[in-house]
């Protein structure tokens, strides 16, 4: 099976005079898994639905492999839709549910036979092609939905937050075979949802959306290690933002005043500065490491500060660390890479030292 690729151009779309999209335009790989990330409301359904034909756009174009959809009606279009709700027919037992479009286009007895044991076997769902969607759990009925939507072989797999019904843990599971089942298929997939960790956990490339508008396309390490714009970095994943003026110049780094910290914080120029102007940076907490003593050796491109933990939040695999210096709170998380000894944790009111090197903070916005 062949994935599709899809180019989106300048697309704009308006309901009831309110603009939904502005401009959109972004590039998809045939058999990419492309992610579309932003909070509800950002427009991101509407592009979905534009793709598979449901919308049209008010102006610019959509391709299929550089063909103009323009004339093309949604059952015309080599896509396929998976939703959150299932909607799988519960008079119809899996089978007869993955059968149905086959049975439309009047295909022969034997080969949606074959095609469809294909599709649940595919989908690890062999051992249950008789029961009716009743019997299942909703992890399996979102399994029926997506051999379904392949047993038409399309070349563009659209899916609408199609996890969003299922808990934590299977839905955690439920990434892993989807991203199974693109690996096989070779099916391009645009994937819609709000939770970043999904995105970042399956996607080739991730376009953030927010008002309308494409704020930044990218790999998942890009998307956060590199933000484009403070929204970006707010949206994927927990951050500190750093806001002041830039004080000195040093080669590829720069200081900057914060006007709650009593020494300055020195940061790569991911862009050029000047003194004078306020910048915004964004630090990941991980990035910052805690302890009782100060860190040792050469310490040229470390920021170090001392504070005190106002809250520590367990988690199992880290603890969450919110140190109060000088009336700014840092978030730092912590790995448990051993045993918790006693002796060895931080308490809650401790002084604690914590650091970060001057290349793990990003420069998000200059702001005058």
């Amino acid at each position: 099976m062949k994935g599709t690729a899809v180019q989106i151009d300048l697309v704009s779309k308006q309901f009831s005079k309110t603009p939904v999209l502005k401009q959109v335009s972004l590039s998809i790989n045939a058999g990419e898994f492309f992610s579309i990330l932003g909070p509800s409301g950002c427009g991101k359904t509407t592009l979905l639905r534009m793709i598979a034909g449901l919308e049209e756009p008010d102006f610019g174009t959509i391709l299929f492999d550089n063909i103009d959809m323009k004339k093309y009606p949604a059952n015309k279009r080599k896509t396929n839709m998976i939703f959150q709700s299932y909607a799988l027919f519960p008079h119809l037992s899996v089978y007869e549910n993955v059968a149905f479009a086959l049975k439309l286009k009047k295909q022969s007895k034997t080969h949606i036979h074959q095609q469809v044991l294909h599709y649940l076997d595919l989908v690890k769902l062999a051992d249950h092609t008789y029961k009716m969607p009743s019997e299942l759990s909703g992890g399996q009925k979102q399994r029926v939905a997506i051999a379904r939507a392949l047993v038409n072989q399309p070349g563009v797999l659209l899916l609408d937050e199609p996890l969003s019904a299922l808990d934590a843990k299977l839905r955690q599971h439920m990434l892993v075979e989807l991203d199974s089942i693109h690996d096989k298929t070779g099916i391009t997939f645009i994937y819609i949802t709000h939770d970043q960790h999904e995105a970042l956990s399956v996607s080739d490339r991730v376009a953030v959306m927010d008002g309308g508008e494409i704020l930044q396309i990218g790999t998942p390490l890009e998307i956060y290690e590199s933000p484009a714009t403070a929204f970006v970095a707010d949206f994927i994943g927990e951050t500190n933002f750093l806001e002041g003026e830039v004080t000195q110049l040093k080669g590829r780094y720069a200081f900057m005043k914060h006007e709650k910290l009593t020494q300055p914080i020195l940061f790569d120029q991911d862009q050029p500065v000047q003194v004078g102007q306020k910048v915004k940076l964004t630090l990941r907490p991980e990035k910052i490491r805690v302890s009782r003593d100060k860190p040792m050796g050469n310490q040229e491109n470390l920021n170090v500060f001392q504070g005190f933990v106002d809250e520590i939040i367990y988690h199992g695999f880290q603890s969450k660390f919110f140190i109060l210096s000088h009336n700014f709170l840092f978030k730092a998380f912590k790995p448990h890479l051993n045993y918790l000894e006693e002796s060895a944790q931080i308490n809650w009111k401790e002084e604690v030292f914590f650091s970060w090197d001057a290349d793990d903070s990003f420069l998000v916005e200059v702001l005058s």
